[in-house]
């Protein structure tokens, strides 16, 4: 039992830095300072998917739930068996990667403007 709790637990942990890395940059328009940690996810993100990175949660969840006495993951790995063909059909994959870097984008773009703006008020340089 124990170790089935910890997998699920990891496999949340491991969902919950896959929406960092999507989303986390607008978490910086708030926290500037987290932009550093969201571009290690984001390089960390890209990585497993342009170099294929093995990701220690899955190996980490796997480990757990063979203790448990489960099944693991398959080779393809936790987008493949937890959101691929569950989330979003087998011929979105590129969509949403492609979705997943115009987010990544617009709240890096988005950050920039912002600290412009706040850099320009904070020096009494007004935008006409």
């Amino acid at each position: 039992m124990p170790y089935r709790v910890l997998a699920d637990g990891i496999a949340v942990a491991h969902m919950l830095f896959l929406l960092y890395v999507a989303f986390g940059g607008f978490l910086a328009w708030r926290w500037p300072r987290t932009i550093v940690l969201h571009g290690f996810a984001v390089a960390w993100g890209l990585g497993s998917v342009v170099v294929g990175f093995e990701c220690p949660l899955t190996d980490t969840e796997n480990w757990a739930r063979h203790r448990a006495g489960a099944a693991g993951l398959p080779p393809s790995g936790f987008i493949d068996h937890y959101l691929t063909g569950v989330i979003y059909p087998d011929s979105a994959l590129g969509l949403v990667r492609a979705l997943v870097a115009a987010c990544v984008l617009v709240s890096w773009v988005g950050l920039w403007r912002r600290a412009r703006r706040v850099s320009s008020v904070a020096s009494g340089v007004t935008r006409q």
